[in-house]
C-alpha cells in the first residue's frame, strides 16, 4: 500500500465559499482517508468581534464549531503564526483563502517561502502588482510549494489547466485567448433581446442574486479584466491591470453616482440606468439586424501583446452566442487549434461549484507532493 500522506488544512475568511469548502470537506474525509489522505482541519481564521482571530488544533475543526467560536475561545489572529503551526503537526501545509483581503494576499510570498501550498479563488495577487505577483512565483520555484489559483478565473472550469498543462507545458503556442469570464454579465446578455430594456434586464439579475450590491461592480468590467491579467501573465506578458483597457457599461455620469439616504443601492441603481436604455436598445437593434449577438467579453492576443475588456457583437453560429444562463466560455487559439479554437464552456460561478474548484486544486497538491 502507498504511504499516507498527512495534510494539516488552514483557512483564512470562512465565509461563503469558505463555508462550503469546509462542509464539502467534513462530507468527504473518511473518503479522503480511504484514499491515503490523512487531512485534518487544523487553523481557521476569521473575523471575531470585529477583530482578527484564529483557531488552531491538530483536530478536525468543524465548521459548526467556528460559526458557534467566540473571540474568547481562540486567540489573536497571526496569519505567519498559521503557516508555522500547520508546518508542525503535518509533513504538508495548505492554506486555503477565501477572502479578498489585501493584508491575505499580502502574504501569499510568506506562506509559500515557508513551504506551504496556497490554494484560493481571490484574483487580486494573481492580478495585482506585477512586483507582488513576481515575488509568489519566485517563492513557488525556491521552496517547490504550489500555488493553486485555477479557481480565480474559471471557478470550476479547469481554464487555468488546459492553458498551463494541455497547452503551454506541451509546446503549443498560444495567439489569442477570448472569453466571457463574468457569470453576471453573461446571464445578462444570454437574457437581453430587441425590444427589452437594458435596465429591466439588469433588475432582473438583480432579482435572482447575480449582481454585486452595487451592480457597477460587475458592469464595470474590472473583474473580467482581472481574469484576463491573469491569463495574460500565464502567457508570458508583462502587464498590470491598469494598462488593461475597459469598456464599461456604466454610463460616466454614474461612475461616482450614489443613492440617496435610505435607498436600495440595486433599485436605485436600476431607476438611473434606465435614463440610458437607448444606447443599449440601439446596439441590440444593430447586432440583431447583422445576424449577431452583444457578448461582454476580455481578449488576451498574445501576438500583438495586448489585452481588451469590451462589449462585441458576435455571429450567431459563434460559439459565444451558444451560450445558457450563466455560463462562462473560453477559447483558445493556438497554433495547433487551427481553424477552429479550442473552446471550453460551463458553469463559471457559484458557492458550490467554485469550492468544488478548490477542493479539486487540493487534490492535484496532494496528488503532487510525496
Amino acid at each position: 500500500m502507498p504511504a499516507v500522506k498527512r495534510v494539516a488544512l488552514g483557512m483564512v475568511g470562512p465565509g461563503l465559499v469558505g463555508a462550503e469548502v469546509l462542509r464539502q470537506l467534513e462530507a468527504t474525509k473518511d473518503i479522503l482517508k480511504a484514499n491515503g489522505m490523512d487531512v485534518t482541519v487544523s487553523c481557521i481564521s476569521d473575523l471575531k468581534e470585529g477583530k482578527p482571530w484564529m483557531l488552531c488544533k491538530e483536530s478536525w475543526i468543524t465548521l459548526d464549531e467556528v460559526q458557534k467560536a467566540s473571540y474568547a475561545d481562540g486567540e489573536a489572529g497571526d496569519l505567519a503564526k498559521m503557516a508555522d503551526y500547520l508546518k508542525s503537526i503535518a509533513p504538508h501545509a495548505v492554506i486555503f483563502d477565501t477572502t479578498a483581503a489585501e493584508p491575505v494576499s499580502n502574504m501569499y510570498a510568506t506562506w509559500l517561502k515557508k513551504g506551504c501550498h496556497v490554494v484560493t479563488p481571490n484574483k487580486k495577487v494573481g492580478s495585482g502588482p506585477l512586483a507582488r505577483y513576481n515575488e509568489c512565483q519566485s517563492a513557488v520555484k525556491d521552496s517547490d510549494a504550489i500555488w493553486g489559483y485555477e479557481v480565480t478565473v474559471g471557478a470550476g472550469l479547469p481554464i487555468m489547466n488546459i492553458l498551463k498543462k494541455d497547452l503551454l507545458q506541451t509546446g503549443d503556442k498560444v495567439k489569442k485567448v477570448e472569453g466571457i469570464f463574468s457569470g453576471t454579465l453573461s446571464y445578462i446578455f444570454n437574457t437581453f433581446k430587441p425590444g427589452m430594456k437594458f435596465s429591466d434586464v439588469i433588475a432582473d439579475a438583480n432579482g435572482k442574486g447575480f449582481t454585486e450590491p452595487d451592480p457597477r461592480d460587475d458592469l464595470g468590467g474590472v473583474d473580467v479584466a482581472r481574469k484576463v491579467c491573469i491569463i495574460a501573465r500565464e502567457c508570458g506578458m508583462t502587464v498590470e491591470l491598469s494598462d488593461i483597457p475597459i469598456k464599461s457599461l456604466v454610463p460616466d455620469a454614474l461612475k461616482d453616482w450614489k443613492p440617496k439616504e435610505g435607498e436600495n443601492m440595486r433599485d436605485a441603481f436600476v431607476t438611473e440606468m434606465a435614463k440610458y436604455d437607448d444606447e443599449k436598445t440601439a446596439l441590440m437593434k444593430e447586432a440583431d439586424e447583422k445576424g449577431m449577438v452583444l457578448r461582454f467579453v476580455g481578449i488576451v492576443d498574445v501576438e500583438n501583446k495586448t489585452c481588451e475588456v469590451k462589449l462585441d457583437m458576435y455571429p450567431k453560429t459563434h460559439s459565444f452566442a451558444g451560450t445558457q444562463w450563466a455560463d462562462n466560455i473560453v477559447a483558445f487559439h493556438t497554433e495547433r487549434y487551427v481553424p477552429q479554437p479550442l473552446v471550453v464552456q460551463g458553469p463559471g460561478a457559484g458557492a458550490a461549484v467554485t469550492a468544488a474548484g478548490l477542493y479539486a486544486e487540493l487534490l492535484k497538491i496532494v496528488d503532487q507532493v510525496h
